[in-house]
């Protein structure tokens, strides 16, 4: 779909603890890429929506979430070992049964292992803004990827970002906005969502918070046809 990566695999330090997390438990919760469809049913063990998260960092939040949502099958799509370690000891560690990783880029993931109607939501939490002008290409959240997003979707799914990078947001806004089958159902305050309450804080968030930065969160719904 598109050939510009959205981030820098950058060579980051696994800690001990995250590279035993992973070489122990990434054999039951990761799922390797594959050009097709994934048989989402089969590998969770029942037909509970199924979530999507792109870029879930160090995964405390998505553990955190799917701990509170048991009835949900979560898939996170990570490129970053350290955070894929940190995410399999969470779920070790809590007992958690509803959450598969990949550990491949989101966009061609996405495009060829899930299902058109399949995704319940996609989650994209603090993505990297790119905030240089030469670099907007990079950016996660824009056309024709939201296109595909639109498309995975099942009826009355929804699509739901956050970032603490004013222009980034309203980049997003726009791109959502101008994306067949979303619609938008927050038209106050320019168009983006109060805090959703069930997400948690993370120190990521926290950390942009005490510099003074402005957080923004993007929730769009698809139309079915």
């Amino acid at each position: 779909m598109r050939f510009i990566k959205s981030y820098v695999l950058r060579a980051g330090r696994m800690s001990d603890a995250q590279r035993r997390s992973y070489e122990n438990f990434s054999g039951s919760y990761c799922i390797p890429f594959q050009p097709e469809p994934l048989d989402i049913p089969r590998i969770f063990g029942n037909e509970n929506p199924l979530t999507v998260e792109i870029g879930f960092g160090m995964g405390i939040a998505t553990a955190q979430i799917a701990e509170a949502n048991p009835g949900i099958n979560y898939l996170g799509f990570e490129v970053h070992r350290p955070g894929i370690g940190r995410l399999l000891w969470e779920i070790e560690e809590r007992g958690l049964s509803n959450i598969r990783i990949v550990e491949y880029d989101a966009v061609e993931g996405i495009e060829k292992m899930i299902r058109p109607g399949e995704a319940a939501a996609f989650h994209i939490f603090f993505p990297d803004p790119w905030p240089k002008k030469r670099h907007h290409k990079r950016r996660l959240v824009t056309r024709p990827f939201t296109d595909l997003l639109a498309e995975k979707l099942s009826g009355n799914g929804y699509i739901y970002m956050v970032t603490d990078w004013v222009e980034y947001a309203d980049w997003a806004l726009a791109e959502l906005s101008a994306t067949p089958h979303l619609v938008n159902p927050y038209t106050g305050n320019g168009g983006f969502a109060p805090p959703q309450m069930w997400r948690p804080r993370t120190k990521f968030e926290q950390k942009g918070l005490a510099k003074g930065h402005e957080v923004r969160e993007i929730y769009f719904k698809h139309i079915s046809v």
